[in-house]
């Protein structure tokens, strides 16, 4: 069964970097699309943006692109997010997840991953 923990979450600035990392096991990840997701206060879950295990595809939402880098490294089973120039709006929970069916068309939605982990916090407030 595959088990995903992410880590990194913590309370920063406005302009700040932030590194979260989701350590993966339990399986072969070969064919996964793994994503991040994230949950504002009060607000539904947000696609962030995903990558395939195998290969260089990678997808952002229009809010995060071109300031986070989702990446992933095979010999350590991780997957990782690098977000900069962050915003207040960008304080969410985030989550790590893993599909290893989901199609291009669905990789955006949360129904079309089967696995989770447990969320990190990030907050950005001056």
């Amino acid at each position: 069964q595959v088990q995903l923990v992410e880590s990194g979450g913590a309370l920063v600035q406005p302009g700040d970097s932030l590194r979260l990392s989701c350590a993966a096991s339990g399986g072969t990840f070969g064919g996964y699309t793994m994503a991040w997701f994230r949950r504002p206060p009060g607000k539904d879950l947000q696609f962030v943006a995903a990558i395939k295990w195998n290969g260089d595809s990678t997808w952002y939402s229009d809010s995060v692109k071109g300031r986070f880098t989702i990446s992933r490294d095979k010999a350590k089973n991780t997957v990782s997010l690098q977000m900069n120039t962050l915003k207040e709006e960008d304080t969410a929970v985030y989550y790590c997840a893993a599909s290893r069916t989901v199609i291009l068309s669905s990789l955006r939605r949360s129904s079309a991953y089967a696995s989770w982990g447990q969320g990190t916090q990030v907050a950005v407030s001056s």
